[in-house]
């Protein structure tokens, strides 16, 4: 399979230039191991050598031995060799010795135990539409952030396409799948998640039939501010299973440590209102495809519900701007009042600047997503918080232009870093 180039790539050259050891996180399957490749020297793989396992009880410091940067992959299945790389990096004194990846989150004490100046981590996620060729990146998302007025363009795209794609979702296996392979793959995913991952990432037996339950209902109520209150009721109404809140958080949990499970936060702000704002997280999945294998949907019953496409469609938008905002040292978080007032995202990058996104499937609802643009713009107190230096409104149509009143109507097939 040729390596297609990823965004995350420009990240870990300079993490590896500043540290000794970098980590490189996230799900399964993602593209971590070929990434990492573009820039080791040597390779272990913990999970495939069969001598691993002896060489830890004997002489565990000969696995770290190798032309570096050395790639020490899936390093999490001996989670000991975490202490053994941090010495290393203290001993050698030098950048660039150790690529670590992995599909589960470190534990507590091996992130306390990192150390300034040792490790630094990067983060990965599933293919964006820029790196997947879905999209012509015309419209940069650090352009935005910057005021620049976006060109009209106009790239053809369906509402079946973009449902083809969210089935299909950014994994790189599966660039040159058939659709039908697509969703079995999916939905293999899931089973072997509820089957083994979720009892294997910290030892302790969980239920596979509860473990889906759980993924059914974060699926049902993606890119929603659902508690864990809301899910227990729904999982009850729909799974006919009782799954207590303990139970609940200790699988999101699971969940959030193989990197499946993803909170959007919320915007915290000066506003001009008597409204209070709304703190609870937004919840995605890693990749939009997971939460439409957990519910065994295909195209055609995707194709007759076109809401909960809509809710579909923002949580890939916000799976976008996380990847493009990254790549321009940012965040996205999500904005609501009291008053029902909701922002869709929110990018803020680390020197100040902030851009306003309301995300719409279609075309049918621009004129209201624009008033509540235009009405949150007013709200912001300027004598505390700098105005957003753009308004947008994300759309699964094919064009991108400036409206008369300055808010960008920017297609996703046109949307880069």
């Amino acid at each position: 399979m040729i390596y297609v180039p990823r965004i995350v790539e420009d990240e870990i050259r300079q993490k590896l230039s500043a540290s000794g050891a970098i980590l490189i996180k996230g799900p399964k399957s993602c593209g971590k191991t070929e990434t990492s490749k573009q820039f080791a020297k040597s390779i272990l793989q913990i999970d495939r050598d069969e001598q691993v396992p002896v060489i830890m009880e004997v002489n565990p410091e000969f696995l770290l031995k190798g032309e570096t940067p050395r790639l020490i992959d899936e390093w999490q299945v001996q989670p000991k060799l975490w202490n053994y790389v941090r010495h290393e990096v203290d001993d050698r004194k030098q950048k660039a010795q150790f690529i670590l990846t992995g599909s589960a989150n470190p534990e507590e004490e091996a992130k306390l135990h990192s150390g300034a100046g040792r490790f630094t981590v990067v983060e990965m996620q599933t293919m964006s539409w820029q790196e997947l060729g879905y999209s012509t990146g015309k419209v940069s998302l650090s352009k935005l952030l910057q005021g620049t007025e976006i060109e009209y363009s106009d790239n053809k795209l369906s509402i079946e396409l973009i449902i083809e794609r969210m089935i299909k979702g950014g994994w790189p296996a599966l660039i040159n799948a058939s659709m039908d392979e697509s969703v079995l793959l999916n939905r293999s995913y899931i089973n072997l998640l509820a089957e083994a991952d979720m009892s294997r990432v910290s030892n302790v037996k969980r239920d596979p039939q509860k473990v889906r339950s759980l993924l059914n209902s974060l699926a049902r109520n993606i890119a929603t501010l659902v508690d864990n209150t809301t899910l227990e009721k729904d999982i009850k109404a729909f799974e006919n299973v009782d799954l207590s809140r303990p139970t609940i958080i200790d699988y999101l949990n699971a969940l959030s440590q193989l990197m499946i499970f993803e909170e959007q936060p919320a915007f915290n702000t000066h506003i001009r209102s008597s409204s209070s704002l709304r703190k609870s997280s937004k919840r995605h999945f890693c990749d939009v495809s997971l939460a439409i294998a957990a519910l065994k949907l295909n195209k055609n019953r995707l194709m007759n519900d076109i809401k909960y496409c809509g809710f579909l469609f923002e949580s890939l938008v916000y799976h976008e701007l996380k990847i493009y905002a990254r790549a321009n040292d940012g965040e996205v978080f999500h904005y609501r009042d009291s008053s029902g007032l909701e922002i869709d995202a929110i990018v803020v990058l680390s020197s100040g600047e902030w851009a306003a996104f309301e995300v719409k499937l279609g075309i049918g609802m621009i004129d209201n997503a624009a008033n509540s643009l235009l009405k949150f713009y007013e709200l912001i107190d300027d004598s505390i918080q700098k105005k957003p230096v753009s308004l947008n409104i994300i759309t699964g149509t094919g064009m991108s232009f400036s409206r008369p009143d300055g808010i960008n109507v920017i297609s996703l097939a046109s949307l880069g870093r």
